[in-house]
């Protein structure tokens, strides 16, 4: 007789929600530029926004207390003479924030702790060492004030923003440059590139450690970033224009540990990882949901969890330091998503009922565990007496 085993996980049951709408804000001018940039940050501070500006590039900061409607003339961070492609902020100070432009500069911030009340237009320090525009910009994960930018140029550099100097330039890539992510300990990172390679680079070497050809056979952008036990996670497409995510040992590139398609949407999913869940979430360019995904040690490896659906197409997203959750409420993760015009934060939570019943189950398995321990101990001592009186010693 076969039984059907669920899977155990702590997140099968997790669960999105919109908050309400007083909660959100409404009335930001998103940037229309045509780059597969989240267009968003967040941290337990702040709220950062790339908009709509005339005469150059802006982006909005907000206090997260201040939702609701923002103002039209509410003061902005300017200073780029173009666009602003990407901004980040750094994991090591919630008042400092990076961002680059199509004008081939990046620029470091320092954000007071009030809301702006006149626009921001000097920046803590100006890096300047890139011959075309700048797409990407992330911060060191463990190392304080270091900065890594990649321009359309090909070059990733590698800064130290407390002086402005260039510590690392590498010229490894010979085309445009999607995506960069650093490991864990930032001692690695991986590139995916527009001549459809996934790159390992090892930046005090300066050099590729590993890299595989096509991890997804289609010829549009790939996204990957490392997992926090050292395997790379893809998204892409496949040759048939359907959207596919993968999953790799960077020790061994020669067959995927997982690989999935998805649908045949043509918007390029960013994925968002959480290290203490060992979660995904993807979010595409164009779509109206969220999916999100556990990665586990058992195959498939990657198991689908569920989906958050909302009205509304999503042009961005950004995502919350673990930090930054309220975890007195089940919280598990908390996104923002941009619309053309508003910020909508969805928190990712635990069922409560599910919660207390696994904890209302766990204190009666350990309450049977002190009954059987204890019912054990008897049975020894009457054993005991038995065994006496057998021997007439008693």
């Amino acid at each position: 007789m076969s039984r059907s085993i669920v899977r155990q996980s702590k997140f099968r049951h997790v669960f999105g929600q919109s908050v309400k709408a007083e909660q959100g804000y409404d009335d930001i001018r998103v940037s229309k530029v045509t780059w597969d940039s989240s267009f968003c940050a967040v941290n337990p501070k702040f709220l950062a926004v790339i908009v709509e500006s005339s005469g150059g590039g802006a982006f909005l900061v907000l206090p997260l207390s201040k939702s609701g409607r923002v103002d039209k003339n509410y003061p902005l961070v300017i200073g780029h003479s173009g666009p602003v492609l990407d901004i980040d902020w750094c994991p090591h100070d919630d008042n400092i924030l990076a961002s680059c432009s199509e004008d081939c500069s990046a620029m470091v911030w320092q954000i007071p702790d009030h809301s702006l009340s006149r626009p921001l237009s000097d920046p803590v320090v100006v890096l300047e060492g890139h011959s075309k525009r700048v797409g990407i910009v992330t911060w060191h994960p463990t190392a304080r004030n270091i900065l890594l930018t990649a321009g359309s140029d090909n070059l990733i550099i590698i800064w130290n923003v407390g002086t402005g100097e260039p510590l690392i330039s590498m010229d490894d890539h010979p085309d445009l440059i999607y995506s960069i992510s650093w490991n864990r300990n930032g001692s690695l990172f991986c590139t995916t590139c527009k001549d459809r390679r996934l790159r390992v680079c090892d930046p005090r070497k300066r050099e590729v450690v590993a890299e595989r050809l096509a991890p997804h056979e289609g010829i549009r952008p790939m996204k990957a970033i490392f997992t926090k036990d050292g395997n790379i996670f893809t998204t892409g497409f496949t040759r048939m224009s359907q959207r596919e995510l993968g999953l790799w040992d960077p020790t061994n590139f020669e067959e995927p540990i997982a690989l999935l398609e998805l649908d045949t949407s043509n918007g390029v999913l960013l994925p968002y990882y959480d290290p203490d869940a060992n979660m995904v979430y993807l979010c595409g360019k164009g779509d109206s949901s969220i999916r999100y995904f556990e990665i586990t040690e058992e195959p498939p490896y990657v198991h689908y969890l569920n989906t958050f659906s909302s009205k509304e197409p999503q042009r961005g997203m950004g995502f919350m330091p673990k930090r930054g959750v309220d975890v007195t409420k089940c919280e598990i993760a908390r996104l923002f998503k941009l619309h053309d015009k508003k910020c909508e934060p969805i928190t990712m939570t635990v069922p409560r009922k599910v919660r207390s019943h696994m904890s209302r189950l766990l204190e009666e398995l350990q309450n049977l565990k002190a009954t059987v321990l204890s019912q054990e101990k008897r049975i020894c001592e009457l054993e005991d007496k038995l065994s006496q009186y057998t021997n007439g010693t008693a």
